[in-house]
This record gives structure tokens, C-alpha cells and sequence, in this order.
């Protein structure tokens, strides 16, 4: 499994973790929990509320910072059900590598901080659970009805307490 992760250069906000320990951690963890048969990749990008709000103007059309968006490369008739990927194999799967290319996550670090302060969790849990959040989007999941949103919950809950990244 491969993450690309690339912080803003102008970005400000550090964190003590390694960000690319801890999105590597989450991403192996949840597709170990899909079951995804493939090796795969990620794209993850850090950056700043101004920043994440031109992607969610541009994308969404919501004119407001949000803490992640996700930008799936897979379609999935049902969540975690990688079949479409075999049949769209020119379209999902990186030519040199051979891994399946899951799609892009963009995360406002100052979204991380703030949230982390008002739930009253380390950055690092917020972090991993925005990591997992849209991890599990880039495996075909949603929250748009109460029932998703449950699933989502759940699933997300699972792989953190897995990894040991609970609540402080």
C-alpha cells in the first residue's frame, strides 16, 4: 500500500506524529477491513482552510472551509466491493506499479486543530479519524442517510480502537 503525502509548502501548523506514519497506519488498516485485494495508493493532501475551501467551492459548491474531502477514483455499486475495479482495470490501476489507485484525500490542518480542541481529543485521533473517514469514502461508503451514517460510524470506530488511536 502506497500514500503519497504532500503538505502545502506555505502551511504553517505542525503536529507531533508523523503524518505519513499515521495516514499509512489508518489507510492499511481499513482496507485490511474491506478486504481489498489489491495492492493500492492514495494521494493526501495538507493544507489550510482557505485552501480546502476553494477545493469545496470548486467541487461541492459549498463556499466554506471543511475539515476533509475526498475524491474517489473507484465506483462501487456496493461499499468495499472491488469488482468494478477489475472491470475498469485501465482506469484504476497505475500502469507502473500495478496498484489500485483509490483516489485523493485533502485535509485542513487547522480544521484538525480546532476539532481536536473542541471534541477534546489529540490531533493525532483527529487526524487518523479524518484519515479513516475518507478512507472509508474512497471504498464506496457514504453517510448520507442515517443508516450510512451508522455504518460509517462503526467502521470508522472499529479501525481506530483497532490501532489503539482512541479518544484521550
Amino acid at each position: 500500500m502506497t500514500s503519497y503525502v504532500e503538505t502545502e509548502a506555505d502551511l504553517t501548523i505542525e503536529f507531533d506524529f508523523d503524518i505519513k506514519e499515521i495516514t499509512d497506519l489508518v489507510m492499511n488498516k481499513i482496507l485490511d477491513m474491506e478486504k481489498c485485494p489489491y495492492e493500492a495508493a492514495i494521494n493526501l493532501l495538507l493544507t489550510d482552510n482557505e485552501t480546502i475551501q476553494e477545493y469545496n467551492r470548486q467541487h461541492r459548491d459549498m463556499d466554506n472551509p471543511t475539515d476533509v474531502l475526498s475524491f474517489p477514483n473507484v465506483y462501487f455499486d456496493t461499499p468495499g466491493d472491488f469488482n468494478y475495479a477489475e472491470e475498469k482495470e485501465y482506469d484504476c490501476f497505475d500502469p507502473d506499479s500495478g496498484e489500485l489507485i483509490l483516489g485523493d484525500i485533502i485535509i485542513s490542518a487547522e480544521k484538525v486543530r480546532e476539532q481536536a480542541k473542541s471534541y477534546g481529543h489529540s490531533e493525532k485521533r483527529e487526524f487518523a479519524f479524518l484519515v479513516a473517514h475518507s478512507m472509508l469514502h474512497l471504498c464506496g461508503y457514504d453517510h448520507m442517510t442515517e443508516q450510512e451514517a451508522v455504518v460509517m460510524e462503526q467502521k470508522q470506530d472499529n479501525a481506530l480502537n483497532a490501532l489503539g488511536i482512541t479518544r484521550d
